[in-house]
């Protein structure tokens, strides 16, 4: 009689554990991703308010406020090379000190294609602009393989949104942790400003990665089955005759 193989049963046993348990999760995180995009979604979609009633709300990322930036029109800025539509070109990014707020913002004034060479003038103004806007999270900089920034016709010049970076070159090192989106333009002259927030970029991969780590459990199954099969199938009986 053949004995049962424990040796390939006590190693396939924590494998086959440990790949549900990794699908399991990854079923886990989807309904945290689905959920999150769903606040994303509904936070877009609310009424715009005041900024310091949107700010003292549980979660102002994604909500749209009102905001008065003194002097945004001339007011200093760096350059974020980026892509929006399909365009290459660089976003104006500046400090806005709203009334009444104890920390200022760095704020995003919009989107220039490398095609048009003209900026906002830049001089010292405290003329009030009213602004409707998106908050966003401060992002984190850039990868190790991100290019440094760059001084280019005196203005720096950013490869990537490193926001702590961006607020100490213009000055705002104590900025807030929220990033301010124009969605109307702060400088109606130079009308190849394109106000806007860029879409949210929520990676959803987790289904996949479920199917992946269930699936090789059942491929893992399938395999400790077959050696089983094999292993306890009866010897066949040779014919001395």
């Amino acid at each position: 009689m053949k004995r049962f193989p424990w040796i390939l049963t006590l190693a396939v046993l924590p494998c086959l554990v440990l790949l549900i348990g990794l699908g399991v999760w990854q079923v886990q995180r989807l309904h945290w991703k689905e959920g999150l995009i769903a606040q994303a979604d509904a936070a877009a979609r609310a009424a715009p308010g005041p900024i310091d009633e949107i700010l003292a709300a549980s979660d102002p990322e994604f909500r749209k406020a009102l905001i008065v930036c003194p002097g945004l029109p001339t007011a200093p800025f760096v350059e974020l090379q980026t892509i929006h539509e399909e365009k290459v070109g660089v976003r104006l990014i500046s400090v806005c000190r709203a009334p009444g707020e104890a920390r200022p913002f760095l704020i995003d004034r919009g989107f220039l294609p490398d095609t048009v060479s003209a900026r906002p003038r830049v001089i010292e103004s405290t003329l009030p602009l009213s602004l409707l806007v998106e908050l966003r999270r401060t992002p984190r900089a850039g990868g190790g393989m991100t290019p440094a920034p760059a001084t280019i016709s005196g203005v720096n010049h950013f490869y990537a949104r490193d926001s702590v970076a961006m607020a100490k070159a213009l000055g705002a090192p104590d900025a807030s942790a929220f990033t301010l989106f124009a969605l109307s333009s702060s400088n109606p002259e130079l009308g190849a400003i394109q106000a806007s927030a860029p879409p949210a970029a929520f990676a959803n991969n987790h289904f996949g990665y479920a199917l992946t780590w269930f699936g090789l459990a059942v491929a893992l199954m399938g395999f400790y089955v077959a050696m089983l099969r094999r292993r306890l199938a009866p010897t066949p009986v040779k014919d001395s005759h």
